[in-house]
């Protein structure tokens, strides 16, 4: 072929790749229940932005949010690593250390623009204790803002705030749920009143818009506050559940807060034209707060105890299904066909390795990758799960300490000698009643030889560091009996 004529050949080449590339947005939740949304059966929550999005995409049944606390999951997402590997084992302690690979470098090695709103909680945003929130006295040790972690445009928060009038400091735990936004380095001062999902939002769509004003494709992670405390919802949002009692009706409001953004977020897409060519996942953190049973009278942390785990036990800070397993979707017009549910195991640590396979990329290949890419089946083609999925916290004594899923199976392990490890059928079992363990010896034999080898995998990673500069963060779980 002429000279000319390859050179012609291989910039139009290049411009279908790049018009090929999906933009990519990642919604999440926090605190909100696998039974807390009207795609899981919620008849009551006003949810119809996200129902019609499940609808029109791929509903996950069996989704895992891996980490029982948001800092874990949130570092889950970013890496594809269990948290378990580099510290963020836990909230308010270390950081998304600066030698992780996160999606944000890999988008922007594939030229796309990249950009975080909403809660960040993966290390603080300045080095001055007095506009740090919790734990002040290892602010400057903690700092890691989105900004040093490859995000192109950012406008967050360090931990979560009141999801209504957060400037309203009534009733709030001062100074930790004072508010303080940052962008790319500059504290953001304004007079904010209203739901705090539409104040984050308003940013993230101006940088939709002009990205794709630009012709760039973006990666967005955006994530919102709610249903998390301080709960609150506007008096517009309460009147929608007239016959509640005053503290379901905050945290139903705010769930339907959410729901009202991503109903905008949805239609600045489809104006944009750009909805076909956008790929967006939706899950929440970890499941419900609290026990459970709301306090009689309303406050803005009590609120969330009405949190659903739907049939699941357990909840946040549990690896039960009630506090791993969560609502989740996918959708992606023209490539994930509509109205399809999967009961396959997925999860959270499969978003960059996914992530990777849509740019035509490998995943990184220095370092341990704890999830898999589920591109083939958001394409509705033939998959199976080749990874277990891995879990484990330190965060309680009610919950077993760690677990893996493998095999069609669930098995828990408190080590603890006064407690029993435990099996369960994912798919025949989601409510985990039956212990399988003495049915399935072998089996359950198996799987704890495989959870407890990843557990040296993980730990050795801990504290050797898979990446330059690693510092060891937290503590690693206790595995002894």
């Amino acid at each position: 072929m002429h000279l000319k004529y390859l050179i012609l050949f291989c910039s139009l080449l290049g411009t279908l790749a790049e018009a090929e590339k999906p933009n990519v947005i990642f919604l999440m939740a926090d605190d909100l229940g696998y039974g807390d949304v009207g795609f899981n059966g919620n008849t009551l929550v006003k949810t119809p932005n996200l129902d019609r999005m499940a609808e029109d995409g791929l509903r996950f049944t069996r989704f895992y949010s891996v980490g029982p606390v948001c800092s874990p999951t949130r570092a889950c997402v970013q890496t594809g690593r269990h948290c378990m590997r580099y510290g963020m084992i836990g909230v308010n302690m270390g950081k998304l250390p600066e030698g992780e690979i996160n999606m944000a470098q890999i988008a922007k090695s594939q030229g796309y623009t990249t950009g975080h709103f909403g809660k960040w909680h993966l290390g603080t945003l300045t080095k001055d204790p007095e506009l740090s929130g919790p734990v002040p006295e290892t602010t400057a040790e903690r700092y890691g803002p989105p900004w040093e972690r490859n995000y192109d445009v950012t406008f967050t928060t360090e931990t979560n705030i009141a999801t209504w009038d957060p400037l309203d400091e009534t009733g709030l735990r001062i100074p930790k749920h004072r508010v303080h936004f940052w962008s790319n380095g500059t504290e953001i001062k304004e007079d904010w009143k209203g739901s705090s999902e539409k104040i984050m939002m308003d940013r993230a769509l101006e940088f939709i818009e002009d990205s794709a004003k630009n012709e760039t494709p973006f990666l967005t992670t955006i994530w919102f506050y709610g249903p998390h405390s301080p709960t609150r919802a506007g008096e517009e949002l309460r009147a929608l559940y007239p016959n509640e009692k005053l503290g379901r009706q905050h945290y139903l409001g705010s769930i339907t807060s959410i729901d009202n953004e991503v109903g905008r977020l949805r239609q600045t897409l489809q104006e944009l034209g750009i909805e076909k060519d956008t790929l967006i996942f939706f899950c929440s953190d970890n499941g419900p707060e609290g026990t459970g049973t709301p306090e009689p009278e309303y406050n803005a942390y009590g609120g969330v105890y009405y949190g659903e785990a739907g049939e699941f036990k357990g909840r946040k800070r549990y690896l039960y299904n009630g506090g791993v397993c969560v609502p989740a979707f996918a959708f992606w017009p023209g490539v994930i066909e509509a109205g399809k549910s999967s009961d396959q195991p997925v999860c959270t640590l499969d978003y960059l390795p996914t992530l990777c396979s849509i740019l035509g990329i490998n995943s990184p290949q220095d370092r341990p990758i704890d999830g898999t890419n589920v591109l083939e089946l958001l394409k509705g083609n033939k998959w199976s799960r080749d990874k277990f999925i891995p879990f484990a916290s330190n965060m309680q004594k009610k919950s077993p300490t760690a677990s893996i899923i493998s095999q069609g199976h669930k098995l828990l392990l408190w080590f603890d000698e006064d407690k029993g490890d435990e099996l369960y059928s994912v798919m025949d079992d989601p409510s985990e009643v039956t212990n399988l363990l003495e049915a399935k010896p072998e089996l359950a034999s198996l799987l704890r030889e495989e959870l407890m080898g990843w557990l040296d995998s993980a730990e050795h990673s801990f504290h050797q560091g898979d990446c330059t500069g690693y510092e060891p963060q937290g503590r690693f779980i206790e595995t002894s009996q």
